[in-house]
């Protein structure tokens, strides 16, 4: 399993023994990926995995530019077309520095 693999299903466990329900993976169209769909109560959240091993270059929170939420958004966009209807919606981001789910980091509701 590769590392990103191994983070994104880091990130699944750990969301899902918060309670969340992990409803697609790796969801992928024409203008971009949501790593995880998940569902929060009546809240579809789409959620961007990040692992960075170091900092050099600003850490996991700095990779999502704007650009890569640009794309998060047209595809989760796609996502709720497929879906036939728009539920309420958020962005979340899982940061990781190591595949240690101690070291998990979860941001709620990123501006996107």
């Amino acid at each position: 399993m590769s590392r990103g693999a191994a983070a994104e299903a880091l990130a699944a466990d750990f969301l899902a023994a918060r309670g969340l329900t992990v409803v697609a993976r790796n969801y992928r169209c024409r203008s971009g990926e949501i790593d995880i769909v998940a569902r929060d109560r009546g809240v579809l959240v789409f959620v961007e995995v990040r692992l960075r091993s170091s900092t050099a270059f600003g850490g996991a929170a700095a990779s999502i530019t704007a650009a890569k939420r640009a794309r998060m958004a047209r595809a989760a966009r796609h996502y709720l077309a497929h879906l036939g209807r728009e539920p309420p919606c958020r962005f979340d981001a899982i940061l990781l520095d190591a595949l240690d789910p101690a070291r998990i980091e979860w941001m709620v509701d990123i501006a996107v």
